[in-house]
């Protein structure tokens, strides 16, 4: 049975592209460039501040321009950051379902500390969640393993009976170094990590409420 359930938070708890994607949008007009329609940046949007900038800039990090940009896209969406950023649709009830069966849930991200917690409290999850791991909890991020073994040692769960969700390839990648059953969401922003079916996770879901069913046909299964 299951001990812990840990989400990252960009594309798989909330939708936050309408506010990063937003300030992509501010930061390309402070440029005299054309801004781009969300759609177009939503599956930059688990990458942060590196995938918004390649997609409206064309920059990677080293280019001469990219860190002037990349520190004024943090400053503006720093002034944004929970405008039009919700949970998903069926996040609450899933939430839900995992705490009434006595399951700890928290959140590993790579978004910086100082937007996370931020976040994930405007989002009403601070009092609930019982671990948040930023991107810069750790020395290393995802998808190295080490954020999600950390997540499972403060929530004092083994990581082989752990569960993490994501919506990004290096998501799976970092759920399986760190040996826990791995979920990637349909419904997230998937980025250009090729076809979902060849990252290699253990469930593919494309609602939140697939995983509380599952989670539920496990415990039947005891």
């Amino acid at each position: 049975m299951f001990e812990a359930v840990l989400f990252d938070l960009d594309g798989t708890l909330a939708d936050t592209a309408p506010d990063l994607g937003g300030a992509a949008n501010f930061l390309l007009q402070e440029e005299g460039r054309p801004q781009q329609a969300l759609d177009k940046l939503r599956p930059y949007t688990s990458q942060g501040v590196r995938g918004l900038l390649k997609a409206g800039f064309d920059l990677d990090p080293g280019s001469p321009e990219y860190d002037r940009l990349a520190e004024r896209f943090l400053e503006i969406y720093a002034e944004r950051l929970c405008d039009q950023s919700t949970l998903f649709n069926g996040i609450p009830d899933l939430l839900d379902q995992l705490e009434n069966r006595g399951l700890s849930w928290g959140i590993v991200t790579n978004k910086r500390m100082r937007f996370t917690d931020p976040l994930v409290k405007l989002l009403g999850l601070t009092p609930r969640t019982r671990c948040v791991v930023s991107g810069d909890t750790t020395p290393e991020a995802k998808p190295s393993a080490r954020p999600i073994l950390y997540a499972c040692q403060n929530l004092k769960a083994d990581p082989a009976r752990s569960i993490y969700v994501g919506d990004d390839l290096r998501d799976i990648q970092a759920g399986r170094a760190a040996g826990c059953f791995t979920v990637a969401v349909s419904y997230g922003y998937l980025g250009h990590n090729g076809p979902l079916e060849t990252w290699g996770a253990d469930l593919i879901i494309d609602h939140p409420s697939e995983l509380a069913d599952y989670v539920a046909s496990c415990v039947g299964q005891k």
